[in-house]
């Protein structure tokens, strides 16, 4: 597994490196026996250490997981025992589904775009009503079942996935509701 351990305005020195390595490599070789890389980023906000940590597995999942701790070390401690039970759950939601996958996940490319929001000036002078494309880029987007897709949202913990349906190929989307449950958007059953 590659490792990319840095530390933002802060020196992260070998002893903290090879500590890393050690327990987020045991933690992980636990529940997935070829995880690809491993990003860590260490950082400083006030009197606490913080500590994100995001895991590729060569299934195409993606698992991440923050802490934060008055000490460096204990934050580290903190982020890997969330990750460890992410990925503790993802091991057996797995084995809890029939199908098993022996193919890693593709993706798709994809159009993204990030828009600006219309000022009040604009708006006042008659300007147009449509927003500005403040950045365009290329995103990947993967063909998942909805199980899988549910799994990968709540493993990276975003609140909104976008998929294709390994089922019918067709573009779809999860999301997490207000009320706590999941959402799930598939326009081709609204025919």
């Amino acid at each position: 597994m590659r490792y990319q351990i840095s530390g933002k305005q802060l020196d992260v020195g070998d002893a903290l490196q090879t500590h890393v390595k050690a327990e987020l490599g045991e933690t992980v070789e636990k529940y997935s026996q070829r995880p690809t890389d491993a990003t860590v980023v260490f950082s400083r906000n006030a009197h606490e250490f913080l500590c994100e940590a995001t895991v590729h597995l060569s299934t195409g999942l993606t698992a991440s997981a923050h802490g934060r701790a008055g000490e460096i070390y204990a934050a580290f401690e903190s982020c890997r025992e969330k990750m460890d039970k992410q990925l503790r759950r993802h091991k057996r939601r797995l084995k809890d589904h029939h199908r098993d996958r022996h193919e890693p996940v593709e993706f798709g490319p994809a159009g993204m775009y990030v828009l600006a929001a219309d000022d009040a000036e604009a708006e006042s002078d008659g300007g147009s009503l449509a927003p500005i494309i403040v950045a365009e880029m290329e995103t990947k987007v993967p063909t998942l079942s909805v199980g899988e897709a549910v799994m990968q949202m709540e493993l990276s913990g975003i609140p909104l996935l976008v998929f294709r349906n390994e089922k019918h190929g067709g573009v779809n989307v999860v999301h997490r509701r207000e009320d706590g449950n999941v959402g799930w958007i598939d326009p081709r059953n609204s025919k």
